[in-house]
């Protein structure tokens, strides 16, 4: 029979459930059990597809091309679980399946409630990830108890908890304890109060796992435990890391998370092996080079808008053994000389995805940089699409050429919506999405990269590469580095006689591990190393653009998380 944990949150959000979950699936599967991760997300939107990335952060599409949060993210780069839209159920989505059931007759004329009906549809989605090949489901709870939101999602775990008995469901809360600087003290009341809240809905917790910017000292894990009525051997710290979000399932098992749980819910499995990770965070604690890269995007000043996209960066370091510091600059800033400098003293420049017309300019700016002075690139969808528009416009000689998503009476259309497109005007989940084939061109830094001849990469978009382009394109020096197996969709182009210049149609970055880099970012930040390496002769930075940029208040790709 499937196990289930569900992990709720308390005293405040934005804790790290999602990474909790993810540093637990990655503790039972290095004691060989096979798991799957779920998200529940409390807000009515169906998906995170219409929303705004300055709102909810990025949104990570799935193989199966589901639009979802970006805690799904932490799941899939953390184990190996298989996730797809399944994956992730939003009160929206539960509602608007309850309705349609009503509409068509299958309540049998009963008056539709919050209990049963839609409590006994989250629990229908929660169990239908349940399989003989499954053997824990580690269900996330979004939000914090005590919000409205969710309690639907916390009675209908109440219920499963009670239907599948006490050795099949098990009860994980993650909550704040926090340091008050003023009175050098940690404060365990707020813990208690949420603990108070789960057990009014009917909850017991069996594990308390207890963020916090200090280390907790044992007489106040006694309290917690005590006041929690949680015991002492399941009362579990997870401090702030220092280094990289990847030493939490390091720190938990430390503690022997992974013990209890199997313990609680008795389940017999081997001894936990995490030897390869502990390789890993080995190369991320101790780097043998160091290089700076810039993301020139539309949402950088929001922290989770490219969650996906900086990992992503980071899981290339650690493949080249190098720190990477990351500085983010916002596009519409790039017509700045001062912010052109500093776009030009960098060791590589990766420009990201996007929808609008805000920007778009600046990323075009900082792709010429790039093409111009030799430096890596690597363009992601929109960042592709705005390579094609700055290639026709400064090498092809095409005045005015743009995607018709920006300037629909562009004379020079290298980018247009796709033909099935065109007559769709809802916004929700009607880009192409999730896993498409590429096909690899012989001798091109692509498919050196990936060393093979067939890839499959995830989208999600709406506009394309016009074909009517390619010609000039190619003879101007493009090359058509991917297409579709049948050609007619052009998914990777670089740039002949470029150090590396790699722009792409998809989201190479939804598929990177920590452990397994994705190749393309594993090359991009490789080239960036060599042209660091080089120095200034061969196009790196001066020493006193390097200083500068040194100075500069820049984000560590993957760094420590604050409380």
């Amino acid at each position: 029979m499937t196990k289930h944990i569900f992990v709720t949150g308390g005293v405040v959000s934005s804790l790290g459930k999602g990474l909790t979950c993810a540093s637990i699936g990655r503790l039972l599967e290095s004691r060989g059990l096979r798991i799957r991760l779920q998200k529940m997300d409390p807000y009515i939107n169906v998906d995170p597809g219409t929303m705004s990335p300055y709102q909810h952060g990025e949104v990570y599409v799935t193989e199966d091309g589901a639009e979802t949060d970006l805690d799904l993210g932490h799941y899939e780069r953390f184990t190996s679980s298989a996730i797809t839209r399944e994956c992730n159920v939003t009160t929206g989505r539960v509602y608007d399946t309850v309705i349609k059931k009503e509409r068509r007759g299958d309540y049998l004329g009963k008056t539709v409630q919050v209990i049963p009906h839609i409590t006994d549809e989250i629990k229908r989605a929660i169990l239908s990830l349940d399989s003989p090949l499954v053997d824990v489901v580690i269900t996330e709870i979004g939000g914090t108890v005590g919000d409205i939101e969710s309690l639907p999602f916390l009675e209908a775990i109440r219920q499963l908890g009670f239907e599948l008995g006490s050795a099949n469901a098990l009860f994980i809360h993650l909550t704040l304890v926090p340091f008050l600087r003023a009175s050098g003290e940690i404060k365990t009341k707020p813990t208690q109060h949420s603990v108070g809240r789960l057990r009014e809905i009917g909850i017991i917790p069996q594990i308390l796992i207890c963020r916090t910017e200090v280390a907790i000292e044992p007489d106040t894990m006694e309290k917690l435990a005590l006041f929690s009525n949680v015991r002492r051997e399941y009362v579990f710290q997870e401090p702030d890391v220092e280094t990289s979000i990847y030493e939490v399932p390091l720190m938990l098992a430390e503690q022997g998370v992974d013990g209890a749980i199997v313990d609680l819910l008795k389940i017999s499995c081997r001894a936990s092996d995490l030897s390869a990770w502990k390789i890993m965070i080995e190369a991320i604690r101790n780097p043998t080079d160091q290089v700076d890269v810039t993301v020139v995007g539309k949402y950088v000043n929001h922290q989770d808008a490219y969650k996906s996209v900086y990992e992503a960066i980071a899981h290339g370091g650690i493949a080249n053994r190098a720190r990477v510091r990351v500085h983010r600059i916002e596009a519409q800033e790039v017509e700045s000389e001062a912010v052109q400098k500093r776009i030009a003293s960098m060791d590589g420049i990766l420009v990201p995805g996007g929808f609008g017309a805000r920007g778009m300019e600046g990323k075009i700016q900082a792709i010429r940089i790039a093409r111009e002075q030799r430096i890596p690139f690597l363009g992601l969808c929109v960042g592709m699409q705005c390579f094609a528009i700055e290639f026709a416009r400064d090498v092809c000689g095409l005045e005015r050429a743009n995607s018709t998503e920006f300037d629909p009476d562009t004379p020079h259309p290298v980018i247009s919506i796709m033909p099935q497109q065109e007559s769709i005007f809802e916004k929700g989940g009607t880009m192409r999405l999730g896993s498409y084939p590429c096909a690899l061109a012989e001798g091109t830094l692509s498919h050196k990269a990936y060393e093979a001849d067939l890839v499959y990469e995830r989208h999600r978009h709406r506009y394309e590469f016009d074909n009517r382009f390619r010609e000039a394109f190619v003879r101007q020096g493009g090359v058509i580095a991917g297409a579709s197996p049948d050609g007619k969709l052009v998914e990777i182009v670089e740039l002949s006689g470029h150090p590396w210049f790699v722009a792409v149609q998809f989201h190479p970055e939804f598929k990177s591990k920590p452990d397994r880099a994705h190749p393309l970012f594993a090359g991009f930040i490789g080239a960036a190393i060599k042209r660091r390496r080089h120095g200034a002769a061969g196009g790196g930075r001066s020493a006193p653009a390097a200083e500068a940029a040194d100075r500069e208040s820049a984000d560590r790709a993957g760094a420590g998380r604050n409380a």
